[in-house]
């Protein structure tokens, strides 16, 4: 928990909080980075290439914890996105990789300027992003405008309870676990515990300087590995 004063009652009160409210909305225009670029979901332009991306996951197994999904059919997914997909929150990107190819999505959602709050949910990576440098970028490049550009005091991250995988990303990105919210809601006719991690201003320092880190060409060995992982580096 936060630090806190004491008012002129002997009561315990939150630290002050300064800057103006509320905080700008994020801005839907492109975020480039070395390995990938995170652009506006264009559903014309993108919505096939995801699908044919989020296919290669030949099992469906990334769609087990997603309220939405699998899409039989292009067309099925096509439509979902243009139904879904077109709102300013959630606010839905695409992850480009080094050729412009679409390989992933993921949004902003729960935007709240005036609290100074964001989530990033809907996070569906194809296995042609899944464990490559263009993931971890992804993450960092949206953290980043939320902190740095838009000057938002917390950053959420939600998942199923029983989303192993998704809490374990969580960790390794530097969110701080914040407990269980139980019968939180349900999908595809089954309860879902929820989860809840953030990242606060006052770490996305600290944060932000592993992220670097990590995605600079020295990290990288000549096959493309990691010399360090992320998640040493950020709970430093």
């Amino acid at each position: 928990m936060a630090g806190h004063d004491t008012n002129e009652l002997g009561q315990p009160i939150g630290l002050p909080v300064t800057g103006d409210f509320p905080r700008p909305t994020p801005h839907y225009t492109p975020m480039q980075g070395q390995y990938c670029s995170v652009v506006p979901l264009d559903v014309n332009r993108h919505a096939p290439g995801l699908y044919r991306a989020f296919a290669t996951d030949t099992d469906g197994h990334n769609w087990t914890y997603l309220p939405y999904g699998p899409f039989d059919r292009e067309h099925d997914f096509v439509a979902w996105a243009q139904a879904h997909c077109m709102d300013a929150d959630p606010m839905f990107h695409t992850v480009l990789d080094g050729d412009n190819i679409p390989v992933g999505m993921a949004s902003y959602l729960r935007i709240e300027p005036v609290a100074g709050s964001i989530e990033v949910g809907h996070i569906h990576f194809s296995p042609l992003l899944q464990r490559k440098p263009q993931s971890t970028e992804t993450m960092y490049l949206m953290m980043r405008r939320v902190f740095d550009e838009l000057g938002y005091r917390r950053y959420e991250w939600k998942c199923d309870a029983l989303n192993a995988p998704s809490r374990g990303a969580a960790e390794r990105l530097g969110f701080t676990f914040e407990g269980v919210f139980r019968q939180a809601t349900h999908y595809k006719g089954r309860n879902r515990d929820t989860a809840w991690y953030s990242i606060l201003d006052s770490e996305w320092p600290r944060i932000r300087s592993a992220f670097e880190t990590w995605l600079s060409p020295e990290n990288f060995d000549a096959a493309g590995q990691q010399r360090q992982p992320l998640m040493a580096r950020a709970r430093d």
